[in-house]
């Protein structure tokens, strides 16, 4: 296809999808305008330097089974600006590490005797008197584990992702996290004659993470994006879409210099769904935008100390179960990449999950600080007063909150854009409302990259799915990573309170 015969591609977003599919349609010639809202790209995957350190906002593992994402990963980075890293979390429960993913008998041993008596005599008493609600995240795990060793290594943790009681988490999302994952399985594993325990053997040992973190992918996507001739506008928020008839026309991007309109023939959006669906004009019907208002996210935000090298730990990432306090994970970015930090240190990045403008979001920067060291020091990890600096990365709209009925809406987006905006393509974490992970993101804007030229590859059959980093898929739509439903979704707010 030549240039002058190739349509107009509006993509917005630069995050791993925008960024992908700006790349792929530049590369066969399209005229190619990407237009994202703040000023830098990679989305979720960005990394962000401060000061000299550079923090992985959640961690990104750089793994996947598609075939696709992978040549394209080696195409945008040169082999030597890979890393192999030894894949390595535990779970952090008053003061002792346990295995992660959890190994049952290893968790009763670290445990103590005592502690593993009463955790045993709680799992018999499920036995004789199982709870009566197993549609519930709690009903369903204690049912297997034992009210105790539930309240130990799931209740803490999932309240704190979510915000959200575990008797609100559906049951099917502990169905899918957990699998076949049981005490008495467990233990009748151990006493099979040459069995040491449960043995665990679909997760990965060791994954591939650019030297300079995530960011250094898409800065370079970046710039093979503009040299094969995109457009790459920074600092682009998307404020209007112009429909005519039912084709998306025009996007509206608030610039320095005023309201700046963008033709488009094509657009590839992979800006959060209902912002996307509420930023049409003409608007969607009552039925519509309601739909788009009820969709709502969890936020996230890392508060980054400054750390002596000996003070950091081998993991990726460490899981907090320890109660009393509401750092959920600690990553340490020195066991991501030695060129993440400096000499003689290393940075620990505690993740809160928040919803955008609480108590804890809205914390001023110096109060966070203090509030992650004392918790650093509570949870046994390093005194106080050996945090050297502290740093604060907020990122929103980090998880997108399947609550009970989240289905219907997104369907009912997808069925108007369908209809309405023909000529729309959503794609990306955001864009589709779905909690996946990178290489899912970037499949779902290749795929739409080649419906442009014809083919017709529905982007809603990318399966997410909840044991993919631990078994892997070689199927080209299966992808991603599961997410609970939530019977009524926590006091996030949705994306109609914020203007489109």
């Amino acid at each position: 296809m030549s240039p002058s015969s190739a349509s107009q591609v509006t993509v917005i977003g630069a995050g791993p999808a925008g960024l992908t599919a700006a790349l792929l349609a530049a590369r066969s010639g399209r005229p190619v305008t990407v237009l994202e809202a703040t000023g830098h790209v990679g989305g979720l995957a960005r990394t962000v330097e401060r000061d000299g350190w550079r923090f992985d906002l959640g961690g990104h593992r750089f793994f996947t089974k598609v075939p696709e994402v992978r040549r394209l990963w080696r195409e945008i980075l040169p082999g030597e600006d890979f890393l192999r890293r030894p894949r390595l979390s535990r779970i952090l429960y008053r003061g002792r590490l346990f295995d992660y993913p959890l190994k049952p008998l290893n968790a009763l041993r670290r445990l103590g005797v005592a502690e593993a008596v009463l955790c045993m005599l709680s799992y018999v008493a499920v036995r004789v008197r199982p709870p009566r609600d197993q549609s519930n995240f709690e009903g369903w795990v204690s049912a297997r584990f034992g009210r105790r060793l539930y309240r130990i290594f799931f209740k803490t943790y999932t309240e704190k992702v979510w915000g959200a009681p575990a008797t609100s988490i559906q049951a099917d999302w502990a169905a899918q996290r957990i699998k076949d994952l049981s005490l008495s399985k467990a233990v009748t594993q151990a006493l099979r004659p040459g069995r040491t325990g449960t043995r665990i053997t679909t997760l990965i040992d060791e994954f591939e993470y650019p030297r300079l973190g995530p960011g250094m992918m898409w800065e370079r996507a970046r710039e093979l994006a503009e040299r094969a001739g995109a457009r790459v506008l920074l600092d682009s928020p998307v404020v209007r879409v112009e429909r005519a008839g039912d084709q998306a026309a025009a996007v509206m991007v608030e610039r320095a210099e005023g309201t700046v309109r963008h033709p488009c023939e094509q657009l590839i959006s992979s800006m959060p769904l209902p912002e996307l669906v509420l930023a049409m004009n003409p608007p969607p019907p009552p039925r519509v935008v309601q739909a788009a208002r009820q969709l709502s996210y969890r936020d996230f935000l890392t508060v980054a100390l400054v750390v002596p090298v000996e003070a950091g730990f081998p993991d990726n990432w460490i899981y907090v179960h320890t109660p009393g306090v509401r750092v959920g994970r600690v990553q340490n970015f020195g066991s991501w990449s030695p060129h993440l930090v400096k000499d003689g240190c290393t940075c620990l990045g505690m993740e809160y999950f928040v919803n955008e403008g609480d108590e804890l979001w809205s914390l001023p920067d110096d109060e966070l600080v203090g509030l992650a060291r004392r918790e650093l020091a509570a949870i046994g990890l390093i005194p106080d007063d050996r945090v050297r600096d502290g740093y604060v990365v907020r990122v929103p709209k980090a998880y997108p909150v399947y609550d009970r009925g989240y289905q219907e809406r997104v369907a009912v987006l997808r069925d108007w854009l369908a209809r309405h905006a023909r000529n729309v393509q959503a794609v990306g974490r955001n864009g589709m409302h779905k909690y996946n992970n990178q290489d899912h993101s970037m499949l779902t804007a290749m795929l739409a990259v080649e419906n442009l030229d014809g083919a017709d590859h529905d982007l809603w059959a990318v399966n997410v799915e909840a044991d993919y980093h631990e078994e892997g898929t070689t199927a080209r739509h299966g992808t991603g990573r599961g997410a609970p439903s939530l019977s009524s979704g926590p006091p996030t707010r949705s994306a109609g309170d914020r203007s489109a």
